[in-house]
């Protein structure tokens, strides 16, 4: 699993990759996290509004920053496709 938390580095962005970071390790699942910073690459994904991940190379949120029980949910949904 490929995850990519794209953001400036704004306190949500960072929020962001910490819930996500904790869903992976309370599933124990082991994926590839990258933050990614610059705004052309953000822009390359179509994300238009900051924080957004991608999970697998499908954009999954953009704007928002659930909370662990949703973001365990959204990891799980990638994993059984």
């Amino acid at each position: 699993m490929d995850i990519k938390v794209l953001g400036t580095g704004c306190s949500r962005c960072n929020s962001l990759e910490k819930v996500t970071r904790q869903a992976l390790e309370e599933l124990e699942i082991n994926a590839n996290v990258e933050k990614i910073e610059d705004i052309q690459q953000i822009m390359s994904y179509g994300v238009l509004r900051t924080p957004g991940l991608i999970i697998d190379e499908k954009t999954v949120i953009t704007g928002q920053v659930p909370n662990i029980s949703e973001m365990k949910e959204l990891i799980k949904k990638h994993i059984t496709k």
